[in-house]
C-alpha cells in the first residue's frame, strides 16, 4: 500500500508541475511619478528576469533623463546650455544633439510652426505657471526676435552653438517620447521583449501579452472635463509601435470668455485658434512621433494633413465642429495594416 500511495503522489505531483509549466506568465506592472506626471509599465518575459533590478534601472534612467532634459532644474544639461548667453560651441551630449536633429526636420516640414526655441514665448504667456498673462502685441513681436530654429546650430554629434546669445531651448515637446524609448531600451537590455511603456499618456508597445493576445490601447475622447474612451487601438504583435497624442482639450486657460490653448505657433507667438483638438501619431519611434504630434496640432487639420501626407506618417486627426467630433486620417494611416483602430 505504501508503494502504491507513493507512486500516486509522485504522479499527482508531476501533473501539477506540468500544469504549472504550461500556465501563462504573469504580467508585471510598475508605476510611479516621473517628469511631472506618472508612468505605467506592463511587461512579461518568457525566461526569468530580475524584476527588482528592472525597477531600479528604470528609476535610475528617469534620473539620468531628468538631468539631461529638464527645464525645471538649473543643473540639467539643457538649462546649462540655456544659461550660457554666448555664441560659443557648447558640449551638450549626443542625446540632446540627436533630439535637435529630429526637431530640425519637423520644424522645416511645418514651416517653423514647431520650434524648440519657443521657451521665451511660453514664459511670456505664463504657461509655465498657473496664471495666464496676455502679453501686448509689441511684447510678442519683441520676444519673437529670440525665436527660430535657424538660430540653433548643430556643430557636431555632441556640440550645439547659439547663433544668437539669448536663445533658449525647450525640449518638452519631444522629451516624453524620448523617455518612452529610453525606458523601453532598459527593458530590452534586461531580456524583456514584450512590454507596454506609458509616460503621461504617451506610449510604446512591443510584442504581445501572454497567450499571443495583442496589447490594446484606449484613446481618450478629446473633450474638456471628460474622461471616457473614444477609440481602441489593437497594437501589432510582431513589431514595435508608439502611440503619441497631442491635444488642446486638457491644457488651456480661459480668460473673459476666450480660451487660450497651451500650443503656441512659433511663427506668430500666439496660441493656436483652429478647431483641431487632437492629433495621434502611430509610428515605431516614439521620439519622432512625439515631435510630430505637437507639430501637426500646431498646423491645424488642413496644413497638418498635407504635412503628414508629405512625410508619409500615419496620423489620426480629430476636429471639434460645434459639439461634433470630426475624424480624418492621413494616407499612411489609411493603408497601415499592422494595427486596427475602432
Amino acid at each position: 500500500m505504501t508503494n502504491i500511495t507513493s507512486s500516486a503522489s509522485f504522479i499527482s505531483g508531476m501533473l501539477l508541475l506540468l500544469l504549472a509549466g504550461c500556465s501563462e506568465p504573469t504580467i508585471q506592472k510598475l508605476e510611479g511619478p516621473a517628469q511631472g506626471t506618472t508612468y505605467h509599465i506592463s511587461y512579461w518575459a518568457e525566461e526569468p528576469v530580475d524584476d527588482k533590478a528592472i525597477k531600479a534601472d528604470i528609476e535610475n534612467e528617469f534620473t539620468v533623463i531628468d538631468k539631461l532634459l529638464s527645464n525645471y532644474r538649473p543643473d540639467s544639461a539643457i538649462e546649462i546650455f540655456n544659461s550660457a548667453e554666448n555664441t560659443d560651441s557648447q558640449e551638450v551630449g549626443g542625446e540632446i544633439v540627436s533630439l535637435v536633429k529630429i526637431a530640425q526636420v519637423v520644424s522645416q516640414a511645418t514651416q517653423g510652426c514647431y520650434d524648440l526655441t519657443i521657451k521665451p514665448l511660453f514664459d511670456l504667456w505664463g504657461f509655465r505657471g498657473d496664471a495666464l498673462t496676455i502679453p501686448k502685441d509689441t511684447t510678442i513681436l519683441s520676444t519673437l526676435k529670440q525665436i527660430g530654429m535657424e538660430k540653433l546650430e548643430v556643430v557636431d554629434d555632441t556640440h550645439l552653438r547659439k547663433k544668437q546669445a539669448d536663445l533658449k531651448v525647450d525640449l518638452s515637446s519631444i522629451a516624453q517620447g524620448y523617455s518612452v524609448e529610453r525606458i523601453s531600451k532598459v527593458l530590452e537590455q534586461k531580456g524583456v521583449s514584450n512590454y507596454l511603456v506609458e509616460i503621461g499618456g504617451e506610449l510604446k508597445t512591443n510584442g504581445h501579452k501572454p497567450g499571443l493576445q495583442p496589447w490594446r490601447i484606449a484613446l481618450e475622447r478629446p473633450m474638456p472635463e471628460e474622461r471616457v474612451m473614444h477609440k481602441v487601438v489593437t497594437m501589432p504583435k510582431d513589431s514595435p509601435m508608439a502611440v503619441m497624442t497631442a491635444g488642446t482639450y486638457r491644457h488651456y486657460f480661459d480668460d473673459h470668455g476666450q480660451r487660450y490653448s497651451h500650443i503656441l505657433d512659433a511663427r506668430n507667438g500666439r496660441p493656436i485658434t483652429h478647431n483641431l483638438v487632437s492629433v495621434t501619431v502611430l509610428i515605431s519611434d516614439p521620439t519622432v512621433a512625439d515631435a510630430w504630434d505637437t507639430a501637426l496640432l500646431c498646423l491645424g487639420q488642413k496644413d497638418g494633413m498635407a504635412a503628414a501626407n508629405a512625410a508619409k506618417i500615419p496620423v489620426l486627426f480629430i476636429e471639434l465642429q460645434g459639439n461634433e467630433l470630426i475624424e480624418s486620417q492621413s494616407d499612411a494611416l489609411n493603408t497601415l495594416n499592422t494595427l486596427t483602430i475602432h
